[in-house]
C-alpha cells in the first residue's frame, strides 16, 4: 500500500547558540516576521506557506508538555543546510541586499534546469541559500 499523500514541508528546523543574535539576523536580514518567541525557541513566517523554527542548541533535549501532548526531545549539531526559493528577478536584489549587511557569499551555481544559487552562512555557520525558482529541480 502507497503512503498516503503529504501536502509540503510545514516546519523546517535549523539549531542556533544564541537565540537573539539570531533573531537578530533571520529578522533583519533574512526579513522574516517572528510567530513566536520564548527562551529555547523562534518561530518564523515565510512567505505565509511554512514556518522556520529555530531552537536553542541543548533546549530541546528533553520532552515537552505542551498542554495537548507530547512533544519528543530532538537538537542537531553541526553545519546545517536550508534553502529559500526566490524569484528570478531578486537574484541581484539579494546580492546587493547580503553585501548591504556584510554576509559573505560563499558559493554560486547555474544549475543547468536555469536556476541560480548564491550560498551564505548564518551566525551559527548553517549553510543558507536562497535559489531561484523555477529551475533547481523538476518540477520546482
Amino acid at each position: 500500500m502507497p503512503a498516503p499523500k503529504l501536502l509540503r514541508i510545514l516546519e523546517s528546523s535549523l539549531y542556533v547558540s544564541d537565540l537573539g543574535r539570531a533573531a537578530a539576523f533571520y529578522e533583519g536580514v533574512m526579513g522574516l516576521s517572528c510567530l513566536h518567541a520564548d527562551d529555547r525557541m523562534r518561530a518564523y513566517k515565510v512567505n505565509g506557506v511554512s514556518v522556520l523554527l529555530l531552537f536553542l542548541r541543548g533546549a530541546t533535549t528533553q520532552p515537552v508538555q505542551t498542554g495537548g501532548g507530547l512533544i519528543p526531545p530532538h537538537d542537531a549539531t553541526g553545519q546545517i543546510h536550508m534553502a529559500f526559493a526566490i524569484t528570478p528577478e531578486t537574484l541581484q536584489a539579494w546580492r546587493d541586499h547580503l553585501a548591504q549587511h556584510a554576509v559573505e557569499i560563499e558559493g554560486t551555481s547555474d544549475w543547468q534546469r536555469g536556476g541560480h544559487s548564491l550560498y551564505f552562512r548564518d551566525p551559527d555557520a548553517n549553510m543558507l541559500e536562497v535559489a531561484t525558482t523555477p529551475g533547481l529541480w523538476q518540477g520546482f
